[in-house]
């Protein structure tokens, strides 16, 4: 597995490769969710690359970022036994100029529930995402479903500037009790653990109404907000793929997300019905 710290470097190696490339950006601190991914692409490709890069312009003021967790060795050793041809291993000065490029966002759906409670996350996220993009030149690249409107943001960027590159999303990855694999779930405490699976109890909760045939979004949410009320809350919202908000839940092009502080820890998780 060669390991590359420079995007020239990587650009280097990337340019000795022949075959499709699929490639799996991260931050690091893999998990099974990760490996997953990763799986897919040496699956449906020649060559794999893998990102680790902890990128400082989608985090704000206050978040985790000098936090963040960060295993390098045990990341590097996943990687090699998954099979992944490379490791792209930048830094922030490596990355980023003084006087950077911006890259913004849309301006209604880049800034509505994670947009919302994180205002600007989602610049950082496309500004880092086209950087990569650029370096690795991938046929296929894989994000999570559990990232929804970030998977939707990068579809719509891809979309939007004619990148020849193919989305590919991929199911979210669980613990056998439910908990969606994040690599933040190593801040939580034992009690904060048991917390944390409200999410996707609510999500179950969510599940079973829509089976007995309840349709309503609000009466949905509702029952929901009910299940997560020992956390604190920040929204229970039902879209479509397009993230645009529901009164009515619509089969096969719905979306119902959550996110809620468990203690200090910020948690996602959502359903695709």
């Amino acid at each position: 597995m060669k390991i590359c710290k420079t995007p020239k470097e990587m650009q280097h190696f990337r340019a000795t490769l022949s075959g499709s490339v699929g490639f799996v950006p991260t931050m690091g601190a893999l998990h099974e969710g990760h490996i997953a991914l990763i799986k897919r692409s040496v699956a449906e490709n020649d060559h794999t690359i893998v990102s680790i890069f902890v990128n400082p312009t989608q985090f704000l003021e206050g978040e985790d970022l000098d936090a963040y967790p960060r295993k390098i060795e045990a990341d590097l050793k996943i990687c090699e036994l998954a099979g992944v041809d490379a490791l792209f291993l930048p830094t922030p000065l490596m990355m980023y100029e003084n006087d950077e490029l911006a890259i913004m966002a849309p301006k209604v759906k880049g800034f509505i529930l994670e947009g919302a409670s994180r205002p600007g996350h989602f610049d950082g996220v496309l500004q880092v995402v086209l950087k990569l993009f650029s370096i690795t030149t991938p046929k296929r690249a894989y994000f999570g479903k559990k990232d929804a409107q970030q998977l939707f943001m990068i579809e719509n960027m891809v979309k939007h500037l004619f990148l020849p590159i193919m989305i590919v999303p991929c199911e979210i990855v669980r613990e056998p009790d439910g908990l969606a694999l994040s690599s933040r779930n190593v801040y939580l405490s034992t009690t904060q653990r048991k917390d944390a699976l409200l999410l996707s109890k609510s999500l179950k909760k969510a599940t079973k109404l829509i089976i007995e045939g309840e349709r309503d979004a609000v009466k949905i949410k509702t029952m929901m907000e009910e299940v997560l009320s020992p956390t604190k809350l920040e929204y229970v919202e039902i879209v479509d793929r397009a993230f645009n908000l529901l009164e009515k839940v619509e089969t096969k092009d719905t979306i119902i997300l959550v996110a809620a502080r468990v203690g200090t820890t910020r948690l996602i998780d959502n359903m695709w019905v």
